[in-house]
């Protein structure tokens, strides 16, 4: 990878610099986008405030499909390999309180098993990659490394993106340190895009005006309103906690509710308390997190305080545009979660993907910049369906209501408790196993897809319906060997046929190719793969979604791949 003019150096010159894209903000979604771009020889520079990557657990849960994604790039097994312990339990469990009685849980298989395990689902679970439960604190670290060794240049941690002016042919930034040195001034970056990954706050979404729409500030009892967040080191909770080590602990009694996620598996955890209307949390002391743990899990334990914060619950908010001219926005600052489901961080990973491609399919000159339209017109309609099912599972847990007779002892606290167990029990099954939420993402809608909305199945969270029918996600397989159909394709587009299809495969590759397009072909045994190929052949896209799909290769198989590439 060539080296580049650092962002220090720049400034020392008094100069400039000039990449295809800058990114404001280096969380998942920034970091992502950097390694998408970075694989595709694309120069760009990401800045990002903050002095490094997240010292907090945050996002706890990385969905399958972003782990397909991770597998697409080369870091799944490097992923995997972190946060909890390969044989660590990945339950998810609910408590009156985490020392008293066990309400419901939902067993799932721990990081080792799930690697062996996926290879012989089928169905809705039928994935290269099973979800992983690891902290987004590891995920950034990892995706930093690649990032810096993929694009030949240092993340811009400590510098902030300060202004910029999109003047129609390029974007001109001025980034400064946070922090300046003696005499440091701004630098100016000039780049053909710029996009905002720079969180909820985000400074671009707000310099372009776009406004969010949804609902926020919604209360319930649980994941509505305030929320304290407590980092801590408690390894005597294993020592004394008395059932079965999960993942997550939920506490739900009249008291305090709170989800509690380990974070290493060894004695860190993610710590979430609700906060009453009539409390301060701001003002909480260390003292006051440890009288809270104390509430929630009826445990009087030792532990050490990292860190706390406060956030609230309860948005579901996405932004009304996701682009204005050479400028997009995208990951939270597109979009804000309840953190139910999991879904903010990974359908930030989502957009970075999306938007990788296309942009350097524009910059590299193998696409009009019509093709940058479909990045809002393909992220948006599922932003708002994430967030609306982020919004249904709060609402699952939220608003179950909780009395202290819940915690009583005998005959009644003992009827309570079953059909808190009954409600808790559908609940977590409604949340956890999402395989319709996480592989059932369409964009059928979308003007670069030979898309037919009549034709595919029904949106259903806990429910995938594997379809061949373009506008969704290539249903996998696992071929002979224990191979990855995903492993086969070619990292920019696939042509996929059954092998008697040889020929009208090759030459839709050859028209692909001559537009300048990497095109790959792989030809499968149909009666190898079941159902895949019966529509016959498969036009798949970097992102592995299928944009096409025929018997036959129509006479003009350019107009296949004018349309896809943003063209008409």
């Amino acid at each position: 990878m060539a080296e580049f003019l650092t962002l220090e150096q720049a400034q020392a010159e008094g100069g400039e610099l000039r990449v295809d894209v800058l990114i404001a903000g280096a969380g998942p979604c920034g970091l992502m986008l950097a390694n998408e771009l970075g694989l595709r020889n694309v120069p760009c520079l990401v800045v990002d405030p903050k002095a490094t990557t997240a010292f907090n657990p945050q996002a706890n849960a990385t969905q399958a499909r972003t782990m397909e994604h991770f597998r697409r790039i080369g870091i799944a097994r490097e992923i995997r390999s972190l946060g909890l312990p390969g044989d660590h339990p990945t339950d998810i469990a609910y408590f009156t309180r985490f020392a008293r009685h066990e309400l419901a849980r939902l067993r799932l298989p721990t990081a080792a098993q799930a690697t062996e395990q996926i290879k012989s689902l089928a169905g809705s679970w039928s994935a290269a990659e099973l979800p992983h439960r690891v902290s987004q604190k590891y995920v950034e670290a990892v995706l930093r490394e690649h990032a810096e060794q993929r694009t030949g240049r240092r993340i811009g941690f400590g510098w902030r993106l300060l202004s910029f002016d999109d003047t129609g042919d390029e974007v001109v930034a001025q980034v400064a340190q946070v922090a300046p040195a003696a005499g440091g001034g701004a630098v100016t970056v000039r780049a053909r895009y710029l996009v905002g990954a720079d969180g909820a706050r985000s400074a671009v979404r707000g310099a372009l005006g776009i406004e969010m729409g949804g609902a926020t500030g919604l209360q319930r009892q649980f994941m509505g309103g305030k929320m304290f967040a407590v980092y801590l080191r408690a390894p005597a909770f294993y020592q004394r906690y008395p059932h079965d080590i999960a993942w997550m602990y939920v506490s739900v009694n009249h008291e305090r509710r709170v989800f509690m996620a380990s974070v290493d598996g060894r004695g860190e955890f993610a710590f979430h308390a609700a906060v009453h209307p009539h409390e301060k949390p701001e003002d909480w002391t260390h003292d006051d997190a440890r009288r809270i743990f104390a509430e929630a899990s009826g445990m009087d334990i030792d532990f050490e305080v990292l860190s706390t914060g406060v956030w609230i619950a309860g948005h579901s908010l996405v932004a009304e545009r996701y682009q204005r001219g050479r400028v997009f926005i995208a990951g939270d600052a597109a979009h804000l979660f309840t953190p139910t489901g999991g879904l903010g961080y990974n359908t930030a990973v989502g957009d970075a993907v999306n938007l990788g491609w296309k942009l350097a399919a524009v910059v590299k000159g193998q696409a009009r910049a019509a093709l940058l339209d479909s990045y809002e017109q393909e992220r948006r309609p599922i932003g708002l369906r994430n967030t609306a099912y982020a919004r249904e599972f709060a609402d699952s847990v939220g608003l179950f209501e909780v009395t202290a007779e819940l915690e009583a002892e005998g005959a009644a606290g003992d009827a309570l408790r079953a059909q808190a167990s009954e409600v808790l029990g559908a609940h977590v099954r409604r949340e956890f196993n999402i395989p319709g939420v996480t592989f059932g993402e369409r964009v059928d809608a979308s003007p670069i897809v030979f898309g037919d909305p009549a034709r595919v199945p029904s949106d259903q969270a806990n429910a995938y319906v594997p379809t061949t029918q373009p506008g969704g996600r290539l249903p996998h397989r696992w071929l002979e060997g224990g191979r990855s159909l995903y492993d086969l394709l070619g990292f920019e587009w696939t042509v996929l046929a059954p092998a008697h299809a040889g020929a009208e495969a090759t030459r839709l590759a050859e028209a692909g190719r001559a537009a300048g397009l990497d095109v790959a072909v792989l030809l499968l045994e149909a009666e190898k793969v079941g159902d895949l190929l019966d529509e016959g052949l498969l036009l798949v896209r970097p992102d592995q979604g299928i944009a096409w799909r025929g018997a036959v290769v129509p006479e003009n198989a350019c107009a296949i791949w004018a349309r896809t590439m943003g063209g008409t």
